[in-house]
């Protein structure tokens, strides 16, 4: 059982496809004079770069990702003149056949006829499609009406199957408590020019948590510490909950003791980047790693679908729900669900912080 003050401290730690394998460019077709050698650059000015070029290129690219290998940006691009701006500027260009907006179309398309549960779709720019995925629950008249709707996208939309079934990421046990269920806790955060750190604060979390409990605990029937305040699920996956007693909550991420720290400061909330190495912290298993493979994902749960989700290769398992996905000091999202546990790995699903934070009218810190 945890005591208030490891609660407090930690803010208490706080997915349906298998990771998308890498993917091997075709050669380039020679050139007259070589071009100017892409520009290593740190996760960070390359999220600014492509923030840039997309201003710039008005819808002349399709997509970009952060290479952690080569540590280059790369952006997907449909005509010529677009690919010699992307290189002058110290990005790498790559042709592909598709535009945005029609992998726009194929994704509505998705949502219009083959909203199934066990299913979920992000566009990848690395393979310039929309990557469909179904859980071994999608089978029979289901998988046959999936097949037939990603059929007629033709190359702009592919089928993965995944071993594991697609699940919210919530369970009975160990982490923040209602009376069923036990989540985990996302980040402190300020209203109505409230000090996080003291009484009067408040928390996010999931929102399938918020949907199905009122009341949270910081042990197995414990006393209340707060109460849910709103929350969105479907559709988004973000509940508020309000502190009810007067215990300290600052602004910090349990590490569970990775690497020997406590605790890491969060000051600040961000949107993630495709590529980006992120953290996630749950009551469940813990601190893993890995990065961001997708934005923008839909996921159609058995309670409903939920859009606009970070996609990573980064492991969860049940009560991780609402758990924290940051990088160094920077909020991501928070744990909605998705496929696979810490043992075999998996691929989990976040709520963007920035949209919760926005919706609820709250801070970082």
């Amino acid at each position: 059982m945890k005591n208030r003050w490891s609660f407090a401290r930690a803010a208490l730690g706080g997915a349906a496809a298998a990771a998308l394998a890498a993917v091997t460019l075709a050669p380039q077709p020679a050139e007259a004079a070589p071009r100017p050698v892409s520009e290593v650059l740190s996760e960070s000015a390359a999220g600014q770069l492509a923030a840039t070029l997309v201003d710039r290129l008005k819808g002349a690219t399709a997509g970009s990702y952060y290479d952690t290998k080569t540590h280059r940006l790369v952006v997907d691009v449909l005509d010529p003149g677009a690919g010699d701006a992307v290189r002058a500027s110290g990005a790498e260009a790559r042709s592909v056949r598709y535009s945005l907006p029609q992998l726009d179309a194929a994704r509505v398309e998705l949502d219009r006829s083959a909203a199934i549960p066990g299913t979920a779709w992000v566009t990848d720019p690395r393979l310039n499609q929309v990557v469909v995925t179904a859980d071994p629950t999608v089978t029979g008249d289901r998988m046959a009406r999936l097949n037939r709707v990603v059929s007629g996208l033709g190359e702009k939309a592919v089928v993965h199957r995944t071993a594991t079934r697609l699940t919210r990421f919530i369970a009975g046990g160990d982490g923040i408590y209602g009376a069923k269920y036990r989540c985990s806790l996302g980040f402190n955060v300020s209203k109505d020019g409230t000090a996080p750190q003291w009484e009067g604060g408040y928390f996010l979390t999931a929102g399938h948590c918020g949907a199905v409990e009122n009341g949270w605990s910081d042990s197995k029937g414990g006393r209340p510490i707060g109460t849910t305040e709103s929350y969105a699920f479907p559709d988004h996956d973000y509940a508020l909950v309000k502190y009810t007693e007067d215990v300290p909550h600052p602004s910090q991420v349990n590490l569970h003791g990775v690497l020997g720290a406590g605790a890491q400061e969060i000051k600040q909330a961000a949107d993630a980047r495709i590529g980006e190495a992120v953290q996630r912290s749950g009551s469940t298993s813990g601190v893993h790693g890995g990065k961001v493979t997708g934005l923008d994902a839909t996921v159609n749960y058995v309670e409903g679908t939920v859009r606009g989700l970070i996609q990573t290769d980064v492991c969860a398992e049940g009560g991780d729900s609402g758990g924290p996905l940051f990088d160094g000091d920077k909020a991501l999202g928070l744990t909605s669900g998705g496929s696979g546990n810490c043992t075999l790995g998996g691929t989990t699903y976040y709520q963007p912080v920035t949209a919760a934070l926005a919706a609820t009218g709250t801070r970082i810190p």
